[in-house]
């Protein structure tokens, strides 16, 4: 297949945020902030499900349902204030002043035509992420949570071929003056329940509908990055979580634009800032090159973070964005990952 024909533009809002594929019906999905986007494999727009009044991130497939899960940040922040007047400026609709974090759910099947609504047209679903937004509007925005971006679908630390429940990652906000905000934040939740939490969305009013707490919250000590991790994604090929940010500005951290995140196992360790007690994910000692100074372990690749995908044998698709007299949008890249921890186009 010739992913390297895939291509999507014109958007006016945002960027490409991330894109997932369903390799068995062939189809290639695009989160572009406001809107998801659905093409064929030769790059063709199949449906647009549009009217999204908040920041929609990375996505992933999931094939036990064949639904596509997306990151959704509902905020006004100096990200979420100017889409929310964007959408506001488009729709002229009111919205609401909350501030709230959701995991949004697309029946991809459903998506057969061009500007389908996400609130009225029964092609997502939310399901509301309370741990997110304590942790948001805590006192300082507790570890720095900004939101949520990354997701994908893993098994549990240490259970490889174990059933996949979905990842997802916490943005972290820059800031050079706090250490707490040093880890990248992970939630786990398994989603076979879900059904019970979905609700259609009303971006007026804020539903309140879902887990009380994730099945496991994990920190990742990479070092602070410019709004945590942008795209997540699992490989079954090393077991490992990719996670591409933009990079930190700490001067005694390397800030690598992408890390590897060993699931081979979980551990018990103490917060470095805060001393509490948390479940560390280790960065892969396998892959990935060590600074010395910090011991981090990282690759120093510059895409990523607006959109990845793993083909679980060695292989990956990245997104490559553009700029245009009509907007942006992306260009799909063909990589393997070598064994001198290097992406090599295909």
């Amino acid at each position: 297949m010739e992913y390297n024909e895939l291509k999507i533009g014109g958007i006016k809002c945002g960027h490409v945020q991330g894109i997932a594929i369903d390799e068995k019906k062939e189809y290639m999905y695009f989160s572009c902030t406001t809107y998801l986007a659905k093409t064929d494999m030769k790059g063709r727009l199949v449906g647009t499900v549009t009217g999204i009044a908040g920041h929609l991130g990375c996505i992933a497939y999931n094939y036990n349902d064949g639904k596509v899960y997306a990151s959704l940040e509902v905020k006004h922040d100096k990200i979420g204030a100017p889409i929310m007047r964007h959408m506001q400026a488009e729709s002229g609709a009111n919205y609401t002043d909350d501030d709230g974090f959701y995991i949004a759910v697309f029946d991809v099947d459903k998506i057969t035509r061009h500007d389908m609504d996400a609130s009225t047209d029964g092609v997502m679903t939310t399901v509301y992420l309370g741990e997110v937004t304590d942790d948001y509007n805590a006192d300082g925005h507790r570890y720095g949570c900004s939101g949520i971006d990354g997701v994908t679908f893993a098994p549990a630390p240490g259970d490889k071929d174990g059933k996949r429940d979905i990842y997802v990652a916490y943005g972290i906000y820059s800031d050079l003056e706090r250490e707490d905000n040093d880890y990248q934040v992970i939630l786990r939740y398994d989603v076979s329940d879900w059904d019970k939490y979905k609700r259609q969305m009303s971006f007026g009013t804020l539903h309140l509908s879902g887990p009380e707490k994730p099945q496991d919250k994990y920190f990742v000590y990479t070092g602070n990055t410019n709004f945590g991790i942008q795209n997540l994604e699992y490989d079954s090929y090393t077991n490992c979580l990719f996670a591409a940010v933009y990079n930190g500005k700490k001067p005694y951290f390397p800030n690598y634009p992408m890390y590897i995140i060993d699931l081979d196992s979980a551990v018990s360790s103490k917060h470095r800032a805060t001393g509490e007690d948390i479940t560390e994910l280790m960065l892969s000692e396998k892959y990935g090159i060590q600074d010395e100074k910090s011991g981090i372990r990282g690759v120093d690749f510059p895409l990523g973070a607006t959109g990845m995908i793993s083909l679980g044998n060695g292989e990956f698709l990245f997104s490559k964005t553009f700029g245009d007299e009509n907007g942006c949008g992306t260009t799909i890249e063909h990589y393997i990952f070598d064994d001198k921890n290097n992406f090599n186009v295909i």
